[in-house]
């Protein structure tokens, strides 16, 4: 039997939590209504919680009936909850207060579907919401579910599937759908072997396909700091690693060069920091919430910054506190396949080199929006520096030859097979320049054309470093 003293101390520490009002983790209900199994059910799925029986919406406290046949049928309730779940069950005064813990089993359901608690509210989830809720706490992976409208005999990029196998360093004594299967690119389903969405993403032909149309990456050119005036605009539609490829191309094409001469050498350094740019860019791919249809990977380059952007905000589990110090894969087959090419490590160091490579050129760091539903990268362009580094580039040749046929090789190891139209298209450059530079290359044995007229296609020759 508590003291009267005891008493007073859990009135008051009832009457405070009860002034502040329903929120995220506490809910009113007037009375135990059929109602309650989804309320138990939200907070399951969500962080846990208190249920107050016998509080109206505003807390103030009408009571319940607090008799053990009317907790029995509260328990009734709660069972109707699967999977099951242990729900304290107290009395206070004359309120029932139920504990619900954060389940360890989500998602959980009640008889009229599955619930999530969001703020003071518990939503009832569509299909799409419990896909994504499944996607966030990592219960089932995009990047691993097997497509079986799409077999892999279907639209299979070859060029793309051979550039991946060379990059990764892989032997090809095994049959390519062994390799596919082992990758988790691919896998069997009624008796043909077909893409998972990991797989399709990388070795299938997805530009002119409605289905994979929200996973590429859209790069745009504003005029001014605000989004109103778009002076260039690039849709990647290609296979993941390129889209990665082309959206550098479209960075480094849109941001200033300066140089660095150390004897007959020189470099052209970007005004940002161009590994910190090219782990932006990759994480946005590797991270990204695939399952949202609506939203896209962007890269936008203003006067003043660069915003890379994802959907889907950062992954369940990381905090502001551990930002940057572990790390945690919405898509795990996707970055496993990054890191076999070398594109990025699996260690969770990509924010702190983010960091440290815009230290080394001397450049502010970048800044990371973590809250809501998308994840941004942000780098500062300084307009002082960027006038000085213009008026540099002025007073200097364009690039040198040497430069272009760098871009050119480069291009060529990513894309595969490209025309002329197409590289001069990617370099911001005219065919016929392309093509001055592509006959010496060709004559140099360093490319290969394929074909005689102007629909020729170049291909590297002996993968020239």
């Amino acid at each position: 039997m508590k003291s009267m003293s005891e008493e007073l101390q859990i009135a008051s520490n009832l009457n405070a939590l009860l002034s502040e009002g329903e929120s995220n983790t506490v809910e009113f209900k007037e009375s135990p209504d059929k109602s309650l199994a989804s309320e138990v059910c939200a907070l399951a799925n969500a962080e846990g919680g208190k249920v107050f029986i016998g509080v109206r919406d505003d807390g103030s406290v009408v009571g319940a009936d607090t008799s053990n046949a009317a907790r029995s049928r509260i328990q009734d309730t709660i069972n109707k909850v699967e999977p099951r779940l242990h729900v304290g069950i107290e009395v206070l005064d004359n309120i029932i207060v139920l504990t619900v813990p954060e389940g360890s089993q989500k998602p959980y359901a009640c008889p009229a579907g599955f619930y999530l608690r969001t703020g003071p509210n518990s939503q009832k989830l569509g299909r799409n919401s419990i896909l994504e809720f499944l996607y966030d706490e990592g219960l089932v992976h995009y990047d691993r579910a097997i497509r079986k409208d799409l077999p892999v005999t279907e639209r299979f990029n070859e060029a793309a599937y051979r550039r991946y196998i060379r990059l990764a360093h892989i032997s090809e004594v095994l049959p390519k759908e062994d390799i596919l299967q082992s990758l988790n690119c691919a896998g069997m389903a009624d008796g043909k072997l077909c893409f998972t969405n990991a797989g399709a993403l990388f070795f299938r032909i997805n530009d002119e396909d409605v289905k994979y149309r929200h996973a590429g990456i859209y790069c745009l050119l504003y005029k001014g700091t605000e989004k109103v005036t778009i002076l260039d605009a690039k849709e990647l539609n290609g296979d993941i690693v390129s889209n990665v490829d082309d959206a550098m191309i479209f960075l480094k094409r849109h941001l200033n060069l300066s140089y660095k001469i150390e004897t007959l050498r020189r470099e052209n350094i970007l005004e940002l920091p161009e590994d910190a740019l090219r782990e932006a860019v990759i994480n946005a791919a590797c991270h990204r919430l695939y399952s949202e249809l609506g939203a896209r990977t962007m890269v936008e380059v203003f006067d003043d910054r660069v915003d890379i952007t994802n959907p889907g905000g950062i992954c369940k589990g990381i905090t502001e506190e551990n930002f940057g110090k572990i790390s945690i894969s919405r898509n795990p087959v996707i970055v496993s396949m990054f890191a076999r090419i070398g594109y990025i490590e699996q260690a969770g160091t990509g924010i702190k080199r983010m960091r440290n490579a815009a230290r080394e050129l001397g450049v502010a760091e970048p800044k990371f929006g973590l809250d809501g539903y998308f994840f941004t990268v942000t780098f500062k362009r300084n307009p002082s520096d960027l006038q000085a580094v213009a008026t540099a580039c002025n007073r200097l040749q364009p690039l040198a030859t040497t430069d272009r046929k760098r871009e050119v090789l480069s291009l060529l190891k990513t894309g595969g097979q490209m025309s002329s139209t197409e590289i001069a298209s990617q370099l911001g450059l005219s065919a016929t320049r392309v093509r001055a530079i592509l006959r010496e290359m060709v004559s140099e044995g360093a490319v290969e054309k394929l074909g005689d007229n102007r629909l020729a296609r170049y291909t590297l020759r002996n993968d020239p470093k």
